[in-house]
């Protein structure tokens, strides 16, 4: 079985010696045809006629063609088709020249369209069975002339069937590539959707801490000589922040932790829960903050929690920076309907509360999540001084938000 499985792979690999095969296959074929009385006393009789020298001419030429089918189908069904139809007229006792067309007339229609199998199989039965009828040495309704019409179509009907079964398995396996693709390239855009959602709860974390750090370390500065005691004050708040900062980096690159590696703690995620812990740190940084809440405790999706709390830690964080000294901010919180609204206030008259030049990111990754649930953005100045930033949370989140925070 091997050794007929190695044959076959060789001859598939070398089109032209298969050809080769086939039309001396087809050669002894015809010429055993030749052969065959078909109207004997019992039947087929072999042995009863014996072909003409131009009728073995005809099979030979007409098989030596079928050597080049696959490289000019067209052409090599004109010229076994022409010396068929010098055999139908001219053979007596006729033999099987037409057999040499059949496979011609079965490459065609397995390589080509159905539009063009149906033209030239139409064209060469009509051809061979009217010169058949007309001017062969038979009677017209001899058995050898009705013959050719099944044996052309059945030659043009197996070759498009042959065509259309390869179009359907190069169509299933196109789609299956294309499927592959589209799986290939979905992973590769999840992978850089969460590479993104992890930069900007990095860029919060970072810029929140750091701004709190850097204030505090300006309050040392200044005060380190004059009153130790609030200088002592000023680094344990430094300290605390930092601890913080650490505990949300150590908590946020969990998340890139894979299923097999060591458990490690981390903290919940943060959320409206503790927008108090939040204000406290910004109050204790010089930034009077005021909360006010009324959302009614409402259970609010992991996404929209952590979106609401992300939009306050940085309107807030820019109304540290950028508000000027003295400034004072207002959190609220407020359930309205089926959303959430998310506003900071900040009285700031020295600079705008807003990052300055487009060297930041803030008011971009707030918008960036809003716009992930559904939610809307206001920022701007505001009339008489200071800054606002407003979001209208949608408490039932879009599909897969819950599933995947931005």
């Amino acid at each position: 079985m091997s050794t007929l499985r190695r044959a076959r792979h060789g001859l598939t690999a070398h089109p032209l010696t298969l050809d080769a095969v086939l039309a001396a296959v087809v050669l002894l074929c015809m010429i055993a045809g030749s052969f065959a009385a078909p109207d004997g006393d019992h039947g087929v009789t072999w042995g009863g006629r014996s072909p003409d020298p131009l009728s073995l001419v005809l099979m030979v030429l007409a098989a030596a063609a079928l050597v080049l089918r696959r490289r000019s189908a067209l052409a090599v069904l004109a010229a076994t088709g022409t010396l068929a139809l010098v055999e139908c007229v001219t053979g007596d006792p006729r033999a099987p020249v037409a057999m040499a067309a059949v496979i011609a007339l079965y490459t065609v229609a397995s390589t080509t369209d159905r539009a063009t199998t149906w033209r030239v199989g139409l064209l060469t039965m009509t051809v061979l069975t009217a010169a058949a009828m007309l001017a062969g040495p038979l009677p017209w309704y001899a058995q050898e002339n009705l013959a050719l019409v099944a044996w052309t179509g059945i030659g043009a009907t197996a070759g498009d069937a042959v065509r259309s079964h390869r179009a359907f398995v190069q169509a299933i396996r196109e789609r299956a590539e294309r499927a592959e693709r589209t799986r290939e390239e979905e992973a590769r855009r999840r992978v850089a959707e969460e590479r993104l959602r992890i930069a900007r709860e990095l860029h919060d974390v970072v810029a929140h801490h750091i701004a709190l750090v850097n204030v505090q370390a300006g309050v040392v500065a200044h005060v380190m000589d004059r009153r130790p005691d609030q200088a002592k004050e000023a680094l344990a708040h430094v300290r605390e922040a930092s601890r913080s900062a650490l505990d949300e980096l150590r908590a946020t690159v969990g998340l890139l932790r894979q299923s097999d590696d060591p458990a490690a703690p981390t903290e919940p995620a943060s959320g409206l829960g503790r927008l108090d812990e939040l204000a406290g740190t910004f109050r204790n940084a010089g930034l009077p903050v005021q909360v006010a809440r009324a959302d009614q405790e409402t259970e609010l999706p992991a996404a929209v929690d952590l979106a609401a709390y992300r939009i306050v830690q940085e309107a807030l964080t820019n109304a540290q920076k950028h508000a000027g000294t003295g400034a004072k901010a207002e959190v609220s919180v407020v359930r309205v309907g089926p959303n959430i609204e998310v506003s900071v206030l900040d009285d700031g008259a020295g600079a705008t509360g807003a990052p300055s030049g487009g060297g930041g990111h803030g008011l971009l990754g707030m918008r960036e999540r809003v716009t992930a649930l559904g939610g809307t953005l206001t920022t701007g100045p505001r009339y008489g001084g200071g800054f606002r930033v407003h979001a209208i949370l949608p408490v039932q989140t879009l599909a897969g938000a819950e599933r995947k925070p931005v």
